[in-house]
């Protein structure tokens, strides 16, 4: 791989690259354009190149991208070839919802524990994963070999446990709270706020402006 930063909007295309990638492998598709890619995914064909060219040589003038070699390599990219322990931090609505998505998109990302502070859901197995209490939190992270948090606190909440989740080692948090959180530059935060994505939604709606999938 190149040594040149990435950008974040090419970040972002990679998983939808990977994903589509995976779907012509299963149908047996050997090879596959940049242009057949663009029409798959909605991304022109030269952004796709531009985003493959960040990783050096991946394809074949003429020849297009053979799409096994290309899907394991966006499979280590992406380090789907590697299992990725989540935590979810809050079984409310939002948080019972999110344990029903089975992350059938990736064959490495595993909820294996939840954690809440509700004696009704501590203690109990809600779709599969098992609740804990909240102050069992730093020790199944080091027990499970937790990576990543996903954040579904009431917004009060949200940075006293971001704060007890970087004690307990955590290196990557999935915020769903609209409160913007802090942690030390080693910890990354994704910040997910469903009302601010459909408040643009609709202000594009009713502007008459077309917004981008995915932002440059």
């Amino acid at each position: 791989m190149k040594e040149n930063q990435i950008p974040k909007a090419t970040a972002k295309r990679l998983p939808l690259y990977y994903r589509y990638l995976r779907i012509l492998n299963n149908a047996g598709k050997k090879k596959v354009s940049s242009t057949e890619l663009s029409e798959a995914v909605q991304v022109d064909s030269a952004t796709i190149r531009r985003d493959f060219s960040y990783f050096g040589e991946l394809g074949k003038r003429g020849y297009g991208y053979d799409v096994q070699d290309l899907m394991q390599f966006f499979a280590k990219t992406l380090n789907d070839d590697q299992m990725t322990n989540v935590a979810l931090i809050g079984v409310g609505n939002l948080g019972s919802a999110l344990l029903k998505y089975k992350f059938h998109q990736s064959n490495s990302i595993r909820v294996s524990a939840a954690f809440d502070v509700n004696p009704d859901i501590v203690g109990r197995i809600v779709d599969g994963i098992p609740v804990y209490p909240m102050t069992d939190m730093k020790e199944q992270i080091a027990i499970q070999q937790i990576d990543i948090a996903i954040l579904t606190v009431p917004a009060q909440r949200s940075q006293d446990v971001v704060n007890e989740l970087v004690a307990a080692g955590i290196k990557g948090i999935l915020n769903f709270t609209p409160a913007r959180i802090t942690a030390p530059s080693d910890v990354l935060i994704q910040n997910v706020d469903l009302t601010n994505e459909l408040q643009t939604l609709i202000y594009f709606l009713h502007s008459g402006s077309e917004e981008e999938t995915v932002a440059e």
